[in-house]
């Protein structure tokens, strides 16, 4: 079985070390076996990095990403709870989506206002001052 150094794991997985540390720490990583004063990782570890790191550019929370992971390595792995933490994150994506396309109108409508140059004062921070007084955008 191949093992490789904490170093190693980070270059092939374009993670940085201290990430992986943290992962450690908070249990998306096993403990690595050590031999004397370093860290020794297989290839089994390469691979759940990888899970992890594209479960967070999916915008996963740890959470879900631990939750996902514990269906990945089950005996009978359920897709059906799979597919619930992906819907429910689905929706957040949606919602944050939504929010998204508003804040572009705000900030679209805003250099509008700054390119006509027909305000007294600037836009944006007008827009940004009542907002602020509003709460919302």
């Amino acid at each position: 079985m191949e093992t490789i150094a904490i170093g190693e794991l980070s270059r092939r997985t374009r993670c940085n070390i201290e990430t992986i540390r943290y992962y450690e720490r908070i249990g998306l990583l096993p403990m690595p076996a050590r031999r004397g004063r370093y860290r020794s990782f297989g290839l089994a570890d390469v691979a759940r990095v990888h899970f992890v790191r594209r479960a967070r550019e999916l915008g996963f929370t740890l959470d879900e990403i631990r939750a996902l992971l514990g269906i990945a390595t089950a005996e009978d792995m359920a897709c059906g709870d799979a597919r619930e933490i992906a819907a429910s994150h689905l929706q957040q994506v949606r919602a944050r989506i939504t929010d998204l396309r508003r804040m572009e109108r705000v900030l679209a409508d805003t250099v509008r206002a700054c390119d006509a140059g027909d305000q007294v004062g600037c836009p944006l921070i007008t827009t940004l001052s009542a907002t602020a007084q509003l709460g919302t955008i």
